[in-house]
């Protein structure tokens, strides 16, 4: 579920709290940080739970409409595609989902009447009645409804906006990579067997660990980094260059000078790429040139080797 591209970010946003906070305990931090990425998997599954609600909240709408006192001739003759939506239902029912929800205490049992005015909203959509009114009733067709629902009912809807962002600082700022995944799983199941495919946090075990040490050691080292960007930005007052732009360059020398299996042009062009998504306007500019300069003396001084990677060599852990 989570790249390396993905950890990265957290672990910026995570420095960038540590810092701002005047913090000193790393341990503290360090919990902070994967307790952040381990929200991310909660909000994924509650984005997939939701799906699976609407279509039960769907039928019960229309049992209430059967039992009005005075019931119109559309009360009386429903249309329950959206209520039989096949990809919902499934949704509703995989056993692994419920059981990984049931595990996190991941559930919208206390937020029915959220669930009722998301429902109503989405019953109000043109999307809605053109898909209760169509004839075709294949799987692959719920599920392109099912992705048209997240995308113009459910990412939208402020009100579930307020709920995440009430319940966690963190997951509003994860919201598009979490729907992303959430696109990416519908489209990966499949009629055949009526199964969930759900995605892991991490694609690979290691990368947890990854976040974790890439988190530590740009800490750690940070007197040391700071002294050898120093050098080679005598000409800007420390000042004036962003808080943002110091981590960056922090992070990237972190990467670059402690994990010797990652390629260098790689980290260059993530950190670089990191500049232009959060930071200024000219930090991509600056960043790559400073990094771009360090490279090269770390390569002249056999430090590094710019195809392969980096040697380990430090005089901090």
């Amino acid at each position: 579920m989570l790249n390396r591209r993905h950890i990265r970010v957290k672990v910026l946003q995570s420095l960038y709290a540590y810092y701002q906070s005047k913090n000193d305990d790393l341990a503290s931090g360090e919990k902070e940080l994967l307790y952040g990425l381990e929200k991310i998997y909660d909000m994924y599954l509650y984005q997939l739970l939701l799906l699976g609600m609407l279509s039960e909240e769907e039928e019960k709408i229309i049992e209430e409409n059967l039992s009005k006192k005075l019931p119109t001739h559309d009360d009386l003759n429903p249309k329950r595609r959206f209520a039989q939506n096949a990809c919902m239902k499934m949704l509703a029912s995989d056993e692994q989902l419920q059981k990984a929800a049931r595990n996190r205490k991941v559930s919208w049992q206390n937020e029915k009447a959220l669930l009722r005015k998301l429902m109503m909203h989405i019953r109000d959509q043109e999307y809605y009645v053109e898909y209760i009114n169509a004839d075709s009733d294949d799987y692959a067709a719920d599920t392109k409804f099912v992705v048209k629902v997240l995308n113009n009912g459910v990412i939208p809807f402020e009100q579930l906006h307020s709920f995440y962002e009430e319940n966690s600082i963190y997951w509003l700022v994860d919201w598009e990579l979490v729907n992303k995944m959430v696109v990416k799983t519908l489209k990966s199941s499949k009629d055949s067997d009526g199964s969930l495919n759900l995605l892991d946090l991490y694609k690979d075990p290691s990368d947890r660990e990854f976040a974790r040490e890439l988190f530590k050691r740009t800490i750690i080292n940070h007197a040391e980094f700071d002294e050898i960007i120093s050098a080679k930005t005598k000409n800007w007052d420390a000042e004036r260059i962003a808080l943002m732009d110091m981590i960056i360059m922090e992070m990237a020398l972190a990467e670059i000078l402690k994990f010797p299996e990652i390629p260098v042009k790689v980290s260059l062009n993530e950190y670089i790429e990191l500049s232009k998504m959060y930071s200024t306007p000219k930090s991509k500019i600056f960043v790559n040139g400073v990094l771009d300069k360090l490279v090269e003396d770390f390569v002249k001084q056999k430090i590094i080797s710019a195809n392969t990677g980096s040697f380990y060599i430090s005089p901090s852990e």
